[in-house]
């Protein structure tokens, strides 16, 4: 009997045991069927930390986005923060940009991801988000990066750092971010890699593509697949820019006769002593007068009137303090208080909590553009163009483009800095369309193509998001732009 016994005991401990194995079996069998998703993420996530998955009124999407901060300089505590979000489909296949803002002293989360071509526009009043049908992210994963520190959440723990910004600053971290990016995320260190921006990125984007271009000489496993630029309304030579503002100025009938002809006696802007003669800072300063009765980024759209200190005449002074050879971007759109309402959403503590920034508690000041940091800009280059002579000869791909209706770096400038390089013309200026309606008029050179948007500002995918996901569809493809209808 206790032989019976003794069996049917050491039957039922093997049963227990095989049940138990069978259990984690299925258990195991059920975390690869969930896992794969947070797998990925181990790959390309941070661990998932940086996946944003609780973002305040963002609609319903089925591609990820991930943000937080990624250390520049351990030493000096500099961190940039960054929102990558993944192509809406295949986003393995796809090529990975990087979008940049200028200013210098703007965010590209508040402008080019908020604004502009990111999936999420904000809603009137920052109340929440709206999916944007004509994101970017439609033909690649885009990466939106607040640079330099200062900028948006990004940040220093070194007061001195600030002594130092500006352009070589700004490319050397940029830099060093995607070399700590890329550990994040892998997958796409080897992909196809695109710079893109508007404004003073304008400077930015060729002189992080140039420093990569240098740096890839190295034939280390640090390589960066970078393929070509893409610049839109860019900030290229001072010179060139500053000639195609008053001419523009006076052939949009914003000054007078008797001003441009003031200007172009007494104004040589390809000197530093220009803005030590009176005549000249007078005449441009009359420039900036009549410009701040309208919005200079977009000539026939209205100015925000709103209740805001953001928006107070004082805030305008600012903006235009004095004849510099640089001014902020400070832009509006159809809806000339964007600006207000990104402020309002990224001030949010939920929002703050969900994009890793702060615990939602000790929130940071997040605003659309450090005007600090653009008076204190220490280092600029007055021209690129050495710069894009240096890429073309390397065989990167670039393309200008130019909304019609912006003052600030007007289509005027952009064409006298192009006509300064002396590129042979391959291709003709022709209208170019989408949808069988005329978006604008394009050149090809040899090295670059250059196009124009008809009734666009500054911001040109505010004001013509579908034809500028058209373009930039062509672009990554390096096919010409659609020439009949």
């Amino acid at each position: 009997m206790n032989y019976v016994m003794r069996l049917l005991t050491m039957f039922l401990s093997l049963s227990m045991v095989v049940l138990i194995l069978q259990i984690k079996q299925v258990e195991c069998s059920r975390a690869r069927i969930i896992k794969p998703y947070y797998n990925n993420s181990t790959k390309n996530g941070d661990d998932g930390e940086d996946l944003v998955t609780n973002l305040p009124g963002q609609p319903e999407v089925k591609f990820r986005h991930y943000a937080g901060f990624v250390t520049v300089n351990e030493e000096k505590g500099r961190a940039l923060f960054y929102w990558f979000y993944e192509a809406s489909t295949l986003p393995q296949d796809k090529p990975l940009v990087l979008w940049l803002n200028g200013g210098p002293g703007c965010s590209s989360v508040g402008y080019g991801a908020t604004q502009e071509i990111g999936p999420f526009l904000v809603n009137t009043g920052g109340s929440g988000l709206k999916f944007n049908p004509f994101s970017w992210n439609k033909e690649a994963n885009i990466l939106f990066l607040e640079s330099p520190v200062g900028v948006g959440f990004s940040y220093t723990n070194t007061s001195t750092d600030f002594d130092n910004l500006g352009d070589d600053f700004t490319a050397n971290d940029a830099y060093e971010f995607f070399q700590k990016w890329f550990l994040k995320f892998p997958t796409y260190r080897k992909r196809p890699f695109y710079i893109a921006g508007e404004s003073y990125a304008g400077k930015y984007v060729p002189e992080l593509a140039e420093l990569i271009h240098d740096k890839n000489k190295d034939t280390s496993s640090s390589n960066i697949n970078l393929k070509g630029i893409l610049m839109g309304n860019p900030e290229t030579s001072d010179a060139e820019d500053w000639r195609g503002l008053v001419d523009y100025a006076w052939s949009h009938a914003i000054i007078s006769d008797e001003t441009h002809r003031i200007i172009k006696e007494s104004c040589d802007f390809n000197s530093d002593k220009t803005w030590s003669i009176p005549e000249c800072k007078n005449g441009v300063d009359e420039v900036l007068r009549q410009y701040k009765e309208i919005d200079i980024y977009s000539l026939y759209t209205s100015v925000c009137i709103a209740n805001s200190s953001t928006n107070s005449e004082s805030s305008m002074e600012v903006m235009f303090k004095s004849t510099t050879q640089m001014m902020p971007r400070i832009m509006g759109g159809y809806d000339p208080c964007l600006d207000d309402y990104a402020r309002a959403y990224y001030n949010r503590p939920d929002v703050q909590k969900a994009l890793h920034v702060s615990d939602g508690l000790q929130l940071k000041n997040w605003s659309i553009c450090n005007l600090t940091l653009f008076s204190n800009w220490a280092d600029t280059k007055p021209s690129v163009l050495p710069i894009y002579k240096k890429l073309i000869a390397a065989g990167l791909r670039i393309w200008v483009y130019s909304g019609d209706t912006d003052g600030r770096v007007p289509v005027l400038s952009t064409r006298y800095s192009l006509n300064a390089l002396g590129l042979p013309i391959t291709k003709q200026w022709t209208p170019w369309y989408h949808e069988q309606q005329v978006s604008g008029w394009y050149q090809e050179y040899k090295g670059i193509t250059f196009a124009t948007f008809r009734g666009a500002g500054h911001a040109v995918p505010i004001f013509k998001p579908s034809s500028s996901l058209a373009l930039f569809t062509y672009f990554l493809q390096s096919e010409s732009l659609p020439s009949a209808r």
